[in-house]
């Protein structure tokens, strides 16, 4: 039997504030144990794992702000123990569904009408489900067919509470390495995205700045907004349907086909981040689709971050100093971007070259590189540790999360594809002044 929905702003405050309870007393237990001398390695681990496993299922159940922060986190993980990360990871799954009748009643309430006068046909099923919303497939009264993104009552209102109860318990629970200035830039920088991703009026205007940015780029098509049955928390918006990676196989896509769409994507991605400055922020694989024609179909435009041109300017050398081995310039444009506390010693050039060596290589001379046999994640994992040796040098680079968020998004979709290209050339051409 599944558990009924918490829907109410009291009910997730209870829920949260018992998770951090928990959290807490059995953090203080491992303190105790430690300062006794009583605890290894081993069992310090797994009581790190039990304190994760109890955040991610509360998370899970609870949907909304907090499983979305939960996402956000597990990509931030040279801040937060493995076992933690590694939970997290859990809630990048699809969402188990909300019930019909609420998504009917939420559907209801904002548009005004019931149900049968809206729509021609409202799918029960679930089209998707996501943390702060689902997707159900339908057809308007004029033969149109749409899907229609709902988000779950009750999540809007409790974001604010939601993150204060979440960062607590990750606090309590000795579970977010960095200092307190840091921790208030990131999850203020993580309250104003959720704040626009739960504002679908405002993806509603990202939809349509995006679609005539891309007119340029006659491989991307972005599904149109009905504003007719388009609110607040109702988003209603042309249906456009396209493979997704898993149904990218041999017999309907080329090599040739692949590697076309990895170049498009890598243009489309480069433009927005050099050129609009302006990046869809949330790039996992859900948010994509393919068709044999090479079309790139983008979708869920809820987290999208307007960068500074500074920023970006910052970016930009920062890339070209790490390609021309300059580690000094590289340290001064990571403290200008926020990443290196400026007041710290310079960090040892033999530690940048390392991650130089490793990052360059899908862009390291004219040869294909192979993203579909890449190790690079697992190289990247297996040296996270070295980040602890400069812990207090380094800091989260609010101003360019989003950034990392959606070069790391990309090279998964790129892998995942099994794309075939080298794009030193086209890197090469965005760092040209």
């Amino acid at each position: 039997m599944s558990k009924k929905p918490v829907t109410s702003r009291g009910g997730r405050f209870l829920k949260l504030a018992g998770m951090t309870a928990s959290v807490a007393g059995q953090f203080a237990g491992h303190r105790a144990r430690r300062f006794l001398g009583r605890e290894s390695d081993e069992e310090r681990s797994l009581q790190y794992a039990r304190m994760a496993d109890e955040i991610v299922d509360t998370l899970g159940e609870l949907k909304g702000a907090v499983m979305k922060v939960g996402q956000v986190a597990s990509q931030t993980q040279d801040f937060l123990p493995k076992e933690f990360s590694q939970a997290l990871q859990r809630l990048q799954k699809e969402a188990p569904p909300m019930p019909f009748e609420v998504i009917r009643q939420q559907v209801e309430a904002e548009l005004g009408a019931p149900v049968d006068e809206l729509f021609d046909e409202l799918q029960e099923k679930p089209y998707a489900a996501a943390s702060i919303g689902q997707v159900h497939r339908a057809r308007l009264k004029d033969g149109t067919e749409v899907i229609v993104k709902v988000q779950y009552p009750g999540v809007d209102e409790s974001c604010d509470s939601d993150l204060k109860q979440l960062r607590m318990a990750l606090r309590l629970g000795g579970l977010l390495r960095m200092p307190r200035e840091s921790a208030d830039r990131l999850f203020e920088e993580i309250r104003v995205r959720l704040k626009e991703e739960l504002d679908y009026e405002n993806e509603a205007t990202n939809i349509r700045r995006f679609r005539d940015y891309h007119q340029r780029h006659p491989w991307v098509l972005i599904p149109r907004v009905i504003d007719s049955h388009s609110t607040r928390h109702i988003l209603t918006l042309e249906l456009a349907e396209g493979d997704h990676l898993q149904q990218i196989t041999p017999d309907r896509y080329s090599q040739a086909t692949i590697n076309r769409l990895g170049e498009q994507l890598f243009i489309t991605m480069a433009d927005e981040l050099f050129d609009f400055q302006c990046i869809h922020g949330d790039p996992h694989a859900g948010n994509f689709a393919f068709r044999p024609d090479g079309t790139l179909i983008l979708y869920d435009f809820g987290c999208v971050k307007s960068l500074r041109p500074a920023v970006v300017a910052h970016y930009r050398q920062a890339l070209i100093a790490a390609l021309e081995e300059d580690y000094e310039a590289l340290d001064r444009h990571l403290i200008d971007l926020g990443a290196r506390v400026a007041e710290k010693p310079a960090i040892n050039p033999d530690y940048y070259a390392m991650w130089r060596n490793l990052l360059i290589e899908p862009f390291d001379g004219d040869e294909p590189y192979d993203f579909g046999r890449s190790d690079l994640h697992r190289q990247i994992a297996a040296r996270t540790h070295t980040v602890f040796r400069y812990l207090d040098r380094f800091q989260p680079a609010v101003d360019s999360m989003f950034i990392d968020r959606m070069v790391a998004g990309h090279y998964w979709i790129l892998k995942q594809l099994g794309v075939q290209a080298a794009f030193r050339g086209n890197l090469d051409s965005y760092l040209r002044d």
